[in-house]
């Protein structure tokens, strides 16, 4: 069985979707309507701006989706998927991939998403960090012990790589803790803010109002949600886990791992970068990786 998954933020690059539009009619049409529904020009930003343009919060969503979302509409002789699954932001790219959402409506929601992260992101100064090397229970367990702020585990990449997330002295604090338990690396990420925790709640109750109000339809097949990671085709409960998402962890690990227990066999990243490739293969190394852009 084939599964698709789609990137989050985090993979973007400049020039990302540049051969997409000047190589295929279809891409550069769907690009055009993007920058027509964003009201600005994103794809200057992706094919000719700077990193600093793109990392921004509000950029980057939306340039990753269309980047996921356009390879895997615009593929010659590519295959329907049998299941499909994102890491955070990707959510959205697979649902799109699967017909439970318009491309319009889609990046609708990733930008509405973007701009209600940023503001969560101002309104408390905070930070994530990547935990190498210590299994997620210790993880979990020194993350509960925190007393002044806020630090919880926010992806569960693989079984050896948990990130944490939350305010920026409890994080630090939470990292020299790892350390000291036997972790091999707690490494201080370049990132906003503090996704997938508490610290997102102003997010997560302004794009309520815009999910409510975009029309879902059932998938064409199911999509493994980052929340509980199981596979679902219901559109209200598809939209909850949607909500739920910002304030919880992402739950990868187990996400790859009920995939094949389902089925999957072989997975193709659709989309910029190779990072979920990386986590797959080191979550289930049987299966078959690749990927397309």
């Amino acid at each position: 069985m084939k599964a698709f998954v789609f990137p989050g933020q985090g993979a973007q690059y400049v020039g990302m979707g540049k051969n997409l539009y000047e190589q295929s009619p279809m891409a550069r049409e769907l690009f055009e309507k993007a920058n027509e529904v964003l009201g600005f020009r994103i794809t200057g930003l992706m094919f000719d701006g700077t990193d600093e343009d793109l990392r921004q919060t509000r950029v980057t969503q939306p340039a990753v989706f269309l980047h996921s979302v356009i390879s895997a509409l615009t593929q010659d002789g590519l295959p329907a998927p049998d299941m499909v699954a994102g890491h955070s932001l990707g959510e959205f790219s697979a649902l799109v991939v699967a017909g439970a959402l318009s491309f319009e409506d889609g990046l609708r929601l990733v930008h509405a998403r973007a701009l209600a992260m940023q503001k969560a992101c101002e309104l408390q100064p905070s930070t994530m960090a990547a935990i190498i090397g210590l299994p997620a229970e210790r993880v979990e367990e020194i993350c509960r012990q925190v007393t002044d702020g806020v630090c919880v585990p926010a992806n569960y990449n693989t079984t050896e790589q948990i990130v944490i997330s939350g305010s920026i002295e409890a994080v630090q604090q939470i990292c020299e803790q790892m350390k000291a338990a036997g972790a091999k690396r707690a490494l201080p990420l370049k990132v906003g803010g503090a996704f997938h925790s508490p610290l997102m709640e102003p997010a997560r109750i302004e794009l309520g109002e815009a999910i409510q109000a975009t029309r879902f339809q059932t998938p064409k097949c199911p999509i493994y949600q980052n929340v509980d990671a199981r596979p679902h085709t219901d559109s209200d409960t598809i939209k909850q886990n949607l909500l739920s998402q910002l304030t919880s962890a992402v739950r990868w690990t187990q996400t790859v791992q009920a995939m094949t227990a389902d089925g999957a066999t072989e997975f193709l990243e659709c989309g910029p970068g190779t990072v979920l490739q990386g986590l797959i293969k080191k979550i289930s190394p049987d299966v078959s990786v690749a990927g397309i852009e």
